[in-house]
């Protein structure tokens, strides 16, 4: 039976359905305020994980990752956006609600770094570690970096794939919707091929050397 931190795998969770709690209502306020209500009327303008909670993708995939010391990633329900109440240039309006969840994780990244700096424990990385504000602090923003990055990346039904479908237009936008429903598929084979961390880790990397 493998070594296991259950106090760490907790904070990780507890962490993480935060970090996708904030993203998902990010996008729900968004889009009502751009003229969409649908997810308000659903309840969806909210920071109460229950309503954002898909059951896979918060709960059982990133606790077994958790469990096996996989990288730690996560999806809640995603917030319906009806394009027909987006009136004007939907196709802006769209691109912002899509970059809103990414932008609550980037936020939420830096307001924890800033508060690494008021922690009463050293500034070097290795000492705040070992104290439990900044350890936590310290998992808010890697884990929120982690997810704005991995959201961005512009692969269809991801963040960054409703943002590029906002800027294709014409032949191009009809070709990239097609792959909408392969979106996974091609996610997943480019995670098994290695070559999804080579999208992520520069940016990654270059974030959290910003921010710590």
């Amino acid at each position: 039976m493998p070594n296991i931190d259950f106090v760490q795998v907790f904070v990780t969770f507890l962490v993480l359905l935060c970090s996708l709690t904030v993203h998902e209502a990010a996008h729900a306020w968004t889009a009502d305020r751009l003229g969409d209500p649908t997810a308000r009327l659903l309840g969806r303008v909210s920071l109460n994980p229950a309503v954002h909670i898909d059951p896979i993708g918060t709960i059982v995939f990133p606790l077994i990752a958790m469990i096996t010391n996989v990288p730690v990633l996560g999806w809640a329900k995603p917030v319906p956006v009806n394009i027909t109440r987006l009136r004007g240039h939907w196709k802006r309006k769209y691109m912002a609600i899509a970059a809103a969840g990414p932008a609550s994780n980037l936020v939420m990244a830096v307001i924890a770094s800033l508060l690494l700096h008021v922690v009463p424990v050293s500034s070097r990385l290795q000492e705040v570690v070992l104290a439990p504000a900044g350890a936590i602090l310290l998992k808010v923003v890697t884990l929120n970096v982690l997810l704005a990055v991995f959201n961005m990346v512009p692969i269809p039904p991801l963040d960054g794939g409703n943002v590029l479908a906002g800027v294709l237009h014409g032949p191009v936008a009809d070709m990239y919707e097609r792959l909408r429903p392969y979106g996974f598929l091609i996610l997943y084979a480019l995670m098994f091929t290695g070559v999804l961390g080579m999208i992520i880790v520069p940016p990654y990397e270059f974030l959290l050397s910003w921010l710590l």
